[in-house]
């Protein structure tokens, strides 16, 4: 009798040994996929956004695409060059030239994917031709979107600047300035904070979609077939070594794909504009 009941003790651990191996099989050729990390750094709007809107194409494809977003233009380059990103997606092709030259980075574009136009926002004055003698301007601080903010002011027929300036034009390129505009620079995310406390200001698309200002609300904006369309394209910046990184060109993929440009199309009114 003892002998018949240590048999069948033996033969039911044996079957619970065997349910406990087919349970982990079962698991280990299910969802248990490794997706291979792509961390990329962004600006909350637009760039964050859209990269979101990309994870489960990414995830598709095998990589797990990790976002950290930043809230200024330098963090997220020198971020890159150190190793901690895999990639950034929030400056434009001339920012980033510019910043290579300044700070011995070594970025390289990958793919031109969105244009935002530039715009004049109002603050205390609500025309342009309302503006008085003296009355203050806000641009951008750093050089590139220093000139640019400039240009539109040029086109806008506020001032006149050095041609040979080009874009690198700062404000001591302006040679006719009738209105005695005062021009005062200051870090890009903080123009549409400052808003109240000047008469106009020329605010970066993704600053002024933050605070919930659309390319429509501004007094006057680039045209889509100006230079500027050209030489502000926002571009997907790796480290140069890594252009042809598998999950990186995915990423390119999925960026320039019919779901990425409807989302573009769909969400942002014309603020950001889609270059494929």
């Amino acid at each position: 009798m003892k002998k018949l009941v240590s048999l069948l003790l033996l033969l039911s651990l044996t079957l619970v040994g065997a349910v406990g191996c087919g349970g982990d099989d079962a698991t280990n050729n299910g969802d248990n996929t490794e997706l291979t990390p792509v961390v990329v750094g962004a600006t909350p709007t637009p760039h964050a956004e859209v990269l979101e809107v990309l994870k489960p194409m990414m995830a598709e494809a095998g990589y797990d695409l990790q976002i950290v977003e930043f809230t200024d233009y330098v963090q997220p380059n020198l971020t890159l060059e150190n190793g901690e990103l895999d990639a950034n997606y929030f400056q434009h092709i001339t920012y980033m030239n510019n910043f290579n030259e300044e700070n011995d980075t070594h970025l390289v574009s990958i793919a031109d994917i969105h244009y935002e136009p530039m715009g004049i926002y109002a603050g205390k004055t609500a025309a342009l031709d309302a503006l008085a003698e003296g009355a203050t301007v806000g641009v951008p601080a750093d050089t590139t979107n220093e000139a640019r903010a400039l240009l539109l002011l040029e086109a806008a027929g506020l001032i006149k600047l050095n041609p040979e300036a080009g874009l690198t034009a700062t404000i001591h390129d302006v040679t006719e300035n009738a209105l005695n505009l005062e021009i005062i620079e200051m870090e890009a995310a903080q123009l549409p904070r400052s808003l109240a406390d000047l008469d106009i200001a020329v605010i970066n698309a993704n600053y002024a979609l933050q605070a919930e200002l659309s390319v429509t609300d501004a007094l006057m904006a680039e045209a889509a077939d100006s230079t500027a369309a050209q030489a502000y394209a926002n571009v997907l910046t790796v480290r140069e070594g890594d252009e042809q990184d598998a999950g990186l060109l995915a990423l390119v993929d999925a960026l320039k794909s019919d779901t990425c440009r409807d989302f573009i199309i769909e969400t942002y009114n014309n603020s950001v504009q889609p270059l494929f």
